[in-house]
């Protein structure tokens, strides 16, 4: 059904942009300054109007109906992203693994390094 329903919303844009693009500007241009505004109309100078206004009219509510049903049609789940997911896990103990996956390599630690010896006490002179 959504794959159909997309198919049939891309044949609704290409064919509204074509008739969007067959229509006549409402200006006044410079062939209309010269008398050749009238030839530039696919179907005539006034039925070509209402054909296209129609079209355009028809393809642009088809387009919002599409929008409104391709975003009920492509919501799967709840509508947040994080409202679907669980609680959050327990912390894992320093050095475990997750579930499948190899555990970190052990660490040994350094042995301390001997402290320095301490200075001799100063001896005072007799």
């Amino acid at each position: 059904m959504y794959y159909v329903a997309v198919t049939v919303y891309v044949i609704t844009c290409v064919v509204l942009v074509l008739v969007i693009l067959l229509q006549q500007g409402k200006g006044g241009d410079i062939a209309n300054a010269f008398g050749g505004g009238a030839s530039q109309a696919a179907f005539g100078a006034r039925s070509g109007a209402t054909v296209l206004s129609r079209a355009t009219t028809v393809g642009a509510v088809i387009f919002v109906l599409g929008a409104i049903l391709l975003g009920i049609l492509g919501q799967r789940g709840p509508g947040s992203v994080i409202s679907g997911r669980g609680t959050a896990p327990a912390a894992l103990p320093a050095g475990a693994a997750l579930p499948g996956t190899t555990p970190p390599p052990a660490v040994t630690p350094k042995p301390a390094a001997p402290a320095p010896a301490a200075p001799a006490p100063a001896t005072p002179a007799k």
